[in-house]
């Protein structure tokens, strides 16, 4: 509500306690109330109100005006405090600071209307820890500044006497409480704030929420006991508080020690608390005189607080939701209780600092003392003539006179020296009557204001509520979409994945401690096991491969840091037990890279750096784990290239087409399909492709071919359309293609389904075997789990059983192992089994090192005898994995240099490297967008014995870098079954 237009707040229309009587006490309340609605929007000056009558029998009119001011103020929510008519003392300054002592309680100001919480005076409650600490040793020595003239005390010890006493204290007041606020956990400044550092800290390192949460704990409940349980120390982080604050840097205490540093730093605690004993010793000293300085420094320590208490701009803008200042009424002041000197005080300390503080006094003082407020003689009350017509008028002119005089009256060059910041209002007899009907009084404006609305403690419970509420969900959301996560933020370069099994899998580029064998099944942890489908696990897990891989990362790193370039292994790093999917491909390609890794960091100056990416189950993912690359590759310029991919999926183009735009190569050790060199520049594989290898198969399928006899053969492959699977299609079509170019009468194709992870075969089976025409040949396009079932129908069912059947099929064989007696996978009786394999490893075994390193350093090879027909390493995919490796690092460090992302993918078209587990890599000879030769080619036959097992041979091969065409004379047969 506006004021009318005398300035006059709106009238206060309820009834209370302390509602003027007089008509003084109406036009003081109204000045009040005026002063009070400017504090709202300004900072009005404070004077010290000292009314008096101007007869001397109205003294106790004038003292009970003052209480009913007192008692109206607090029913209108002001902060208020009353003094007491008598305090303890010698002198008038003393009693004045033991008043200003009392005022340091904050239950003395403020009732059940008060708004907002009460007063803190740290730094009145810090002037008075000292000057207790000074009276308690004064007691003990009987003196402190003379301890006797045979036994000077230096002032070296007088000091440690101080701060041990000060310690003892707690740099507190003399018989304060303890726990006077309760749980010590709200009376720290600074430790509280340091433990929610330390949880902030915790969570930004992508710690769990309990490690964050029991960091924060620990650091509170660990400064807690040093700030509050230790006895006989100060208290922790005292240099920071906001009451050591201003005890350094008060222009008050300046000269008492102006040699000595004043610095206080939250980087420098022991230099600040040098700075602060030697600042408290020096105010102790001044202490003992108890002169004018103690009162002095006690008001100019409450003003101080007061304006602190008042500060807008603070961090729970106090000041904004108080908005009436507090006002101090003294119903007697005198020499008696000090009140006289206190005023003296506060007009002293006004002029001498320039700040404006909300204190408003208002003193009844009588009137014969009322020449004790001033020094000089000169004239005790205001201008009066010519007089305004009513008292109301008046002393809104005298407050006006005063404010616009105050500037110059606290000049101290005036020759009439008097209390500038006092304003002395004559009240005349007339009114101090009191009046007729029911007296009417303004008040200012008192609705909550918008910042005790918006920045409160309900709004802080419900944006904390709300935070924590927030901060759950994103917590849940990180971590049921990334691998690694946590409260705040999550690693965003790997994500998991739902699972066919329905389980998750984490697809990506590991980076910053991530590993892909957390989220592998316990069954993947085992050494030297066979899976489901026969084929052999390696001796060496993914976990250890990835902790081997980050420790050599780690060495690379330094200290000292070394020159390294960063290759991408990409590759399937997820099992699928539903499916017959196995980890043994992505674990034995790892185990290449890493074995590489090794050799060339022991042996070379510009070191490899080696990153693990996972495509899921199958590769399934690889789109997606390819833009996770080359996101991470556009951060990271020490990525040169990639090495993996080695399936041929419905997916390929776009997976190889984002690497490339990425600028980053590719090199796959086992990634036969046949369009991808033809179509992308930035592709090399050692794989031969599917219609090469196809082309090699047909020398067998040409010996089984009878001239001039109709043969029947057909193509039997996996279903693959509800699959991203591309290897079974294209190895069905260039399967298919070269039968009809051999002579075969070709039947219908075939696709089998899978149920639950097993192939669909019984029908196929009856239906080829029980026909009008049996094929003597089958080219099967399937998977290596796919074999076992397809041996258990063929033997079993008629037309088929016992009788010579010969089956052709690709490079996905070779991941069986055929050469135990005790293997799983044995042809049905009658059935002939021929393969081919990407890596000739017999023919280069005596011209490598591969072996030699592979039992030093791949794990679970220590003990054995490692060769080319190791278990371990047979099926080639380590050491196609290897070689690739060993590629792509050559042309990224040509000259022994690390080079560009750039540069390297032009350097892989010089790239000749002898020596290799294959053979020789050779890219010299690799057209851009056409088929290269010199890849590595084995056909391989395989026979049942007697004893129901399986024997394997070599029909021919050509280790990689052999460019001289295979013939059918060369991969002779002895015939169809």
């Amino acid at each position: 509500m506006a004021r009318d237009d005398r300035g006059i707040p709106p009238e206060c229309r309820k009834g209370h306690a302390g509602m003027p009587e007089t008509g003084a006490g109406f036009d003081l309340q109204d000045q009040l109330e005026i002063l009070i609605q400017e504090f709202r929007t300004s900072e009005p000056p404070m004077p010290v109100f000292v009314v008096h009558a101007q007869e001397t029998a109205d003294d106790d009119a004038v003292a009970a005006l003052v209480r009913q001011l007192y008692r109206g103020q607090g029913a209108h929510g002001t902060r208020c405090a009353v003094a007491q008519d008598a305090y303890e003392g010698d002198t008038q300054v003393r009693k004045a600071a033991a008043m200003v002592r009392a005022l340091s309680d904050p239950k003395k100001w403020g009732g059940p209307k008060a708004v907002y919480r009460r007063y803190a005076f740290p730094r009145l409650r810090l002037v008075h820890a000292i000057a207790d600490a000074v009276k308690k040793l004064e007691n003990e020595s009987g003196g402190w500044t003379a301890p006797g003239p045979d036994r000077p005390e230096p002032a070296q010890e007088h000091r440690q006497r101080l701060l041990n006493q000060l310690a003892t204290q707690r740099w507190r007041p003399k018989d304060t409480p303890r726990w006077r606020s309760g749980l010590p956990l709200f009376d720290m400044a600074h430790i509280l704030p340091a433990s929610l550092v330390t949880v902030l800290a915790a969570l930004l390192a992508r710690s769990d929420w309990y490690v964050a949460a029991a960091s924060g704990l620990g650091f509170l409940v660990l400064l807690t006991v040093l700030n509050y349980v230790l006895p006989g120390r100060a208290p922790i982080f005292l240099w920071l508080r906001r009451e050591s604050r201003w005890f350094m840097t008060t222009t008050f205490l300046r000269t008492a020690d102006h040699e000595d540093s004043t610095e206080v730093s939250l980087l420098r605690p022991v230099r600040s608390w040098k700075a602060i004993a030697a600042r408290a010793y020096a105010v102790a000293q001044a202490l003992k005189a108890g002169d004018d300085f103690h009162l002095q420094l006690c008001v100019l320590a409450l003003r101080e607080d007061l304006r602190d208490n008042h500060r807008r701009w603070s961090w729970d803008l106090r000041g904004f939701k108080r908005p009436r200042p507090p006002v101090l009424f003294l119903p007697h002041a005198d020499a008696d209780n000090g009140g006289l000197a206190f005023i003296r005080a506060v007009s002293d300390v006004r002029s001498r600092r320039s700040e404006l503080d909300p204190l408003l006094v208002y003193a009844a003082v009588r009137s014969e003392d009322v020449q004790g407020l001033q020094r000089d003689e000169g004239q005790t009350t205001p201008p009066a003539d010519p007089p305004p017509p009513g008292f109301s008028d008046r002393l809104r002119r005298w407050y006006r006179e005063w404010a616009r005089d105050l500037r110059a009256e606290q000049s101290p060059s005036r020759e009439r020296a008097v209390l500038p910041w006092v304003m002395k209002i004559p009240l005349p007899h007339d009114q101090l009557k009191p009046l007729e009907g029911r007296p009417r009084h303004g008040r200012a404006a008192g609705g909550p204001t918008l910042a005790r609305l918006v920045w409160a403690l309900h709004t802080l419970v419900l944006v904390i509520a709300l935070t924590t509420a927030g901060t759950i969900m994103r917590a849940e959301s990180l971590h049921d979409r990334y691998c690694s996560a946590s409260v705040l933020t999550a690693n965003q370069d790997t994500w998991l994945e739902p699972a066919p099994d329905g389980g998750t899998e984490c697809i990506g580029i590991a980076t910053d401690g991530v590993r892909f064998s957390h989220w592998l099944p316990a069954s993947k942890t085992g050494v030297d096991a066979k899976n489901s489908s026969g084929v052999d696990e390696p001796p060496w897990t993914v976990a250890q491969l990835e902790q081997l891989i980050a420790e050599q990362n780690a060495d690379i790193a330094g200290p000292p840091a070394q020159k390294y370039v960063t290759v991408v292994y990409a590759g399937p790093l997820s099992p699928d037990p539903s499916e017959g999917s196995s980890l043994v491909k992505g674990a034995e390609e790892l185990g290449g890279v890493y074995l590489a890794q090794t050799v060339i960091n022991e042996n070379s100056s510009t070191k490899l750096r080696v990153l693990v990416a996972n495509g899921g189950v199958d590769l399934d993912h690889q789109t997606e784990m390819a833009r996770a690359i080359a996101a991470y590759a556009a951060r990271d310029p020490s990525v040169v290239g990639v090495v993996g991919t080695g399936r041929d999926l419905k997916s390929s183009r776009t997976t190889t087409r984002i690497l490339m735009e990425a600028g980053l190569p590719i090199v796959s050790g086992t990634n036969s399909a046949t369009y991808l060199p033809r179509e992308f520049a930035n592709w090399f594989s050692l794989a031969a492709t599917d219609e090469w290898q196809t082309r090699q198969l047909g020398l067998i399928a040409a010996q089984l071919r009878t001239p001039g006899k109709k043969q029947y053969a057909l193509v039997l492959a996996r279903d693959t359309a509800k699959t991203d699977d591309r290897y079974t299609s294209e190895q069905a079509y260039y399967g298919q293609e070269m039968l009809d170019q051999r002579g075969f009468t070709l039947l219908k194709q075939r696709r089998y389904t899978l149920s639950g992870g097993t192939p669909e075969l019984r029908q196929h089976a009856q239906e080829i075997c029980g026909g009008d025409h049996v094929p003597s040949v089958i080219y099967f396009a399937g998977r290596v789990e796919d074999v076992e079932p397809l041996m258990t129908q063929l033997g079993t069912e008629t037309g088929c059983a016992g009788k010579p059947l010969a089956i052709l099929t690709g490079d996905d064989l070779s991941k069986a192992d055929f050469t135990r007696g005790e293997s799983a996978v044995a042809p049905a009786p009658g059935v002939t089994l021929y393969h081919a394999a990407l890596a000739e490893l017999e023919k280069a075994a005596d011209r490598t090192n591969f072996y030699v390193n592979a039992k030093e350093y791949l794990p679970g090879l220590e003990k054995q005898t490692v060769r080319y027909d190791s278990p371990a390493v047979a099926s080639g995919q380590t050491a196609l994995a290897h070689d690739a490796t060993r590629a792509l690092y050559w042309a990224a460090t040509l000259k022994g240099s690390p080079q560009s992302r750039a540069a390297t993918w032009v350097n892989l078209r010089t790239v000749r490297i002898e020596g290799m587990a294959t053979g020789v890599i050779d890219f010299t000879d690799a057209p851009l967008y056409r088929d290269r030769t010199g890849h590595s080619i084995v056909l391989k036959v395989v026979r049942r014995t007697r004893e129901g097992t399986s024997e394997t041979g070599v029909l021919c091969s050509r280790m990689a870098g052999e460019t001289k065409p295979l013939t059918v004379k060369e991969c002779a047969i002895d015939g169809p079954g």
